[in-house]
């Protein structure tokens, strides 16, 4: 049975919100809602000690005793609130006045801070549910990486090295705090199980350009494969394994690119015990943000026909169609349109 994704609602869905966190810009939700806390109690604190000075134009239809401040506090509240149980009230002209020109004035803020609030986070709910719709319904060629735990963190990283948007880089995990680090840099998270295929609809994985499955377990990014495989058949797929004896099944998933990271690891930790500097040599070229960093550009029209071995840039190799070449083969002697080239790019000095 062939399975069809769910068409892209055309309105807001508020279920979504989340589950999917777009960026933030500006000042937290918290500190907003504690500094408007913060002025409705100076309001309410004003009105009391204005009540409190003027205690003497005040009656207690209760007691015979004078005014007292926590009196005066609770007319004050019952005041700002409109709830008014008429045990306290102003008899004289001059707290009359008080209570019309201060008090009132001081209970209309009260209210709009309170009910202003109230629907300002309503509001602000639907905004996150269209923001997200608009975002689902535009998003086309993103990059999705599952977990962003060391080597999640290096892939975004590098991604963003690369002058790829932030907004285009999706990040699916079910860690809140690595969500929170991820958010933090602009990027559009995704709390979830991505081994779900509901998951990774909600990260549009159907219209992407590429998943990188960054996990810490080989058996979980195995099945996130098996499952983006089947709802994207053209998606580039680029998993991380911990095992190489388990490169034959992400391969069998549907894996493009599979990268062993303990055996990576393991022979640069070898090399660098004989030739460290080579290590060195590597961490640059792996590194985009200086240095230099490994690149791939389409030919341009003036080399075609030439050699890639006689350009001005240190090519290292030819891709024509979807093989990949190196730069001595006799297949690419001649440049062809529609190749590209990987070369080694000069990135500029941080700070320069």
């Amino acid at each position: 049975m062939v399975r069809t994704a769910p068409r892209l609602q055309s309105v807001a869905d508020p279920t979504l919100v989340g589950l999917i966190r777009m960026p933030q810009s500006g000042t937290s939700p918290v500190v907003s809602l504690l500094r408007r806390l913060a002025i409705a109690l100076g309001a309410l604190l004003t009105a009391a000690v204005v009540v409190w000075l003027g205690r003497d134009g005040y009656v207690d239809t209760h007691s015979d005793t004078p005014i007292s401040f926590g009196d005066a506090f609770y007319y004050a509240t019952v005041s700002l609130s409109t709830t008014g149980y008429g045990d306290i009230v102003p008899v004289s002209p001059e707290a009359r006045l008080i209570t019309t020109v201060v008090v009132t004035p001081l209970r209309l803020l009260f209210l709009i801070l309170l009910v202003g609030t109230t629907v300002e986070l309503l509001t602000e709910r639907s905004r996150q549910a269209f923001r997200i719709s608009r975002w689902r319904s535009r998003v086309r060629d993103h990059t999705i990486v599952v977990g962003y735990g060391t080597k999640g963190r290096a892939a975004v990283e590098t991604l963003l090295g690369d002058g790829v948007d932030p907004s285009h880089i999706v990040v699916i995990d079910t860690d809140r705090n690595q969500l929170d680090a991820a958010a933090a840099l602009g990027l559009v998270t995704v709390t979830g199980n991505a081994t779900r295929s509901s998951v990774l609809r909600i990260a549009g994985v159907q219209r992407a350009a590429a998943l990188v499955v960054a996990t810490n377990r080989d058996d979980t990014s195995v099945l996130i494969t098996l499952t983006a495989r089947e709802l994207a058949p053209n998606l580039r797929i680029v998993a991380a394994v911990r095992e190489s004896e388990n490169v034959h099944l992400f391969r069998q998933s549907g894996a493009s690119t599979v990268v062993v990271s303990a055996e990576t690891a393991g022979r640069l930790l070898g090399m660098a015990t004989m030739t460290p500097r080579v290590v060195e040599m590597v961490e640059d070229l792996l590194t985009p943000n200086a240095g230099y960093a490994i690149s791939e550009r389409e030919v341009e029209e003036s080399e075609i026909g030439g050699s890639p071995r006689h350009l001005s840039d240190i090519v290292l190799g030819v891709i024509r169609g979807d093989d990949l070449h190196r730069v001595d083969a006799a297949e690419v002697d001649a440049l062809e349109p529609g190749d590209r080239l990987l070369y080694v790019r000069k990135e500029p000095v941080n700070g320069g």
